[in-house]
């Protein structure tokens, strides 16, 4: 495999389309299919970072998604505290950092705690770096990184590409040099748009929890074909 930096992304977004249909198609509860969507997202996780990305970002709630049904709301919440709390110890092992991105406003208090604990805990792991995006939306972090330069006095004519990022609450983060969307759907629907800037893009119909780590090697190997011009 080829792992030459120049061809792999620094910095993979994920946009974990189909769980919902994928559980429906195997006639189970949507919990389920959320469930195996984060299972597969581990092994894709591994795979990727064996590739040689640094980065993977991951839109696993957006702003919008507090407009699905109570229960599931409430499913979702409870997988993603499981996460931070019971796969903790799987992510050290794995030299895995974990730094998550959001609103978190209406996160409850025990999420944020475990949140917290998660990005501490593996703050020093060097391997490669698990972005949740959680209670995000890309429109709402460009919003925010504004607001805040207003406040600390920034005039307008002292605003720039690099000032702005410094705001962003992905500072820090590569921007997105591949996004992958699954499930049919062609759209970034509010993920990393600033980041996204000069992102390649690929879509696959597979829905998430079955998206392979073949189809990801298949899509890396793509990648690492395309000739990235930045405008030049």
């Amino acid at each position: 495999m080829n792992t030459n930096t120049a061809t792999v992304p620094r910095h993979l977004g994920l946009i974990l389309d189909g769980n919902r249909r994928w559980a429906k198609e195997h006639g189970l509860p949507i919990y389920e299919g959320h469930k195996a969507g984060y299972r597969n997202m581990e092994a894709i996780l591994d795979a990727a970072m064996d590739r040689g990305v640094e980065c993977v970002s991951v839109y696993a709630f957006s702003t919008e998604n507090w407009s699905r049904s109570a229960d599931e709301v409430k499913q979702l919440m409870r997988l993603f505290l499981w996460i931070f709390k019971h796969e903790l110890g799987n992510l050290k092992r794995h030299g895995v950092r974990v730094q998550v991105i959001g609103n978190k406003v209406r996160l409850g208090k025990a999420l944020l705690k475990a949140i917290h604990t998660a990005e501490v805990e593996t703050k020093g792991n060097t391997r490669g770096t698990l972005l949740f995006c959680l209670d995000y939306g890309g429109q709402q972090e460009i919003v925010e990184a504004m607001k805040q330069l207003v406040a600390s006095g920034v005039d307008a004519s002292e605003l720039t590409v690099e000032r702005i990022t410094e705001q962003m609450q992905s500072e820090g983060v590569p921007p997105a040099d591949l996004i992958i969307r699954t499930s049919g759907e062609q759209r970034l629907s509010n993920f990393m748009l600033w980041q996204a800037a000069y992102s390649e893009f690929m879509f696959t119909p597979t829905k998430w929890p079955d998206f392979s780590v073949a189809e990801l090697n298949s899509m890396l190997d793509t990648y690492a074909q395309r000739h990235r011009r930045f405008g030049k």
